[in-house]
């Protein structure tokens, strides 16, 4: 599966996007986050606990109970607003 990583979540990770094969324990937006904290100390950071970022599956915004089954695309990105 493919993760997009945007805005200053991508400059901390140190990659815009990779390519990852989680384990079949990782089910759900939630899980992914959690199995991509041990990656690296970017990963940590950008993913960090009480973090605020959201999530897309397949360019849709889902939420972390969101389940991933055969996602294609995973995106993390920083809160925007409108106006």
């Amino acid at each position: 599966m493919k993760i997009r990583y945007f805005a200053w979540m991508k400059r901390t990770v140190g990659v815009p996007e990779e390519e990852v094969n989680p384990p079949a324990e990782v089910r759900t937006v939630g899980d992914l986050v959690e199995w991509l904290r041990a990656r690296s100390a970017g990963h940590a950071e950008a993913l960090a606990a009480g973090a605020a970022f959201g999530a897309a599956v397949d360019q849709r915004t889902a939420t972390f109970d969101a389940p991933l089954a055969n996602a294609r695309e995973v995106a993390f990105f920083p809160p925007f607003t409108g106006g």
